[in-house]
């Protein structure tokens, strides 16, 4: 069988911190400042003004979860404790698109190509100062850690990739999968069309909600748990930027210039 994305998320609680935990730095919190309430903060790089969440102690070396669609931050909830409990500096910031993560002109394009959210994840560091650092990420989040590997292996000390490698040939045209996969990646033929851009505009919470319970059947999320994650969706930009990442890796969008290889 194959897991659902919510064990998926399980197996980055025990798996993740094995692999990023070794040499811990020593903690200085307790348990009560283990669980003290999360503070949101922004910082600023060329294209984006990235939302983001840290905790743990500013001296540990740091340690970024990056969350997937349609998910947000709040994914990560079950792991943060855990990295905080060893001391490490825990940053989880919110994908373009997602959450108090917003575009910093009107007229940059609003594109999520796989190249893009790697190098989201260089600018975040380089605004905050991190030479080096270790990664964890599941879809969205997983391909952008990937990327960020790949190119640049000296800073990356760690990674942690949830579904395995995760990097998408957008140059040459895929076969068609086995109908069991084609039917599953329903939302991205929808994506496709303008009809599905009109649905994600009209009805992204219901959308994302059913990708949720179907993705992950036996996960039984309350309303409440759900809409703590469904805030980040109504980001203006969310549309655009899913959309443009679901026509990319299918060849029916472009991408960034200072993307391609010369």
């Amino acid at each position: 069988m194959v897991p659902s994305r919510r064990e998926f998320l399980s197996r980055a609680k025990r798996v993740g911190v094995a692999a990023l935990m070794a040499k811990p730095a020593v903690s200085r919190f307790s348990k009560q400042q283990v669980s003290a309430v999360q503070r949101a903060e922004t910082v600023r790089t060329p294209v984006l003004d990235i939302g983001y969440e840290e905790h743990g102690t500013g001296e540990g070396f740091p340690i970024l979860l990056l969350h997937g669609f349609p998910y947000d931050v709040r994914s990560w909830d079950g792991v943060v404790p855990s990295l905080v409990k060893r001391g490490y500096r825990v940053l989880v910031p919110y994908l373009r698109g997602y959450g108090p993560t917003k575009f910093r002109d009107r007229l940059i394009a609003r594109t999520a190509e796989q190249a893009a959210l790697g190098q989201d994840v260089i600018d975040f560091a380089d605004a905050l100062k991190l030479q080096a650092f270790a990664l964890a990420g599941f879809d969205w989040g997983n391909r952008a850690a990937c990327i960020t590997a790949i190119l640049h292996p000296e800073r990356v000390r760690a990674q942690v990739a949830i579904g395995g490698y995760s990097v998408q040939d957008t140059v040459t045209s895929s076969a068609p999968a086995s109908v069991e996969i084609e039917s599953r990646l329903w939302y991205q033929w929808y994506f496709n069309t303008e009809r599905g851009r009109r649905g994600l505009e009209t009805n992204r919470r219901d959308i994302c909600r059913h990708l949720w319970t179907t993705w992950s059947p036996r996960w039984r999320f309350s309303d409440e748990t759900f809409d703590r994650t469904a805030v980040s969706f109504d980001n203006p930009d969310f549309v655009d930027v899913v959309i443009h990442s679901y026509r990319h890796r299918h060849r029916n969008a472009l991408g960034e210039k200072r993307f391609l290889k010369v």
